[in-house]
């Protein structure tokens, strides 16, 4: 009985670092990292700060992600600094939450649906 395998390599581009640093070797990765903190401390969503004496501080950490183009090809590279929430205490490190934000085509598509 002859068996045959046909077999492929896959060295895909679209990796994904779980950690920071596994972002060391790839240079497309590391791009992104300064526009996303750039654009944070442009819209003042964002700052750093000394916390208060006797607290301490909520970490961060980088989350990197894929977008791809409707045809399933790569798009970009998208790299979010996130703060770690689940370490927050509702009182001491926070008084109000508040809503996500929304595209302005589901609000139009909203109004479009009410009228």
């Amino acid at each position: 009985m002859d068996v045959s395998y046909d077999c492929e390599l896959n060295l895909s581009t679209d990796f994904e670092p779980t950690s920071f640093k596994e972002v060391a070797s790839h240079d497309e990765w590391k791009e992104v990292m300064p526009k996303e903190y750039d654009a944070l401390i442009k819209n003042g969503t964002w700052k750093l700060v000394d916390p208060p004496l006797g607290t301490k501080p909520i970490g961060c950490k980088w989350v990197y992600k894929n977008k791809y183009k409707d045809d399933g090809s790569l798009d970009k590279h998208k790299a979010r600094l996130v703060a770690k929430g689940f370490a927050q205490k509702e009182g001491v490190d926070y008084e109000e939450t508040f809503s996500p934000t929304t595209k302005w085509a589901t609000i139009q598509t909203l109004f479009a649906l009410a009228a």
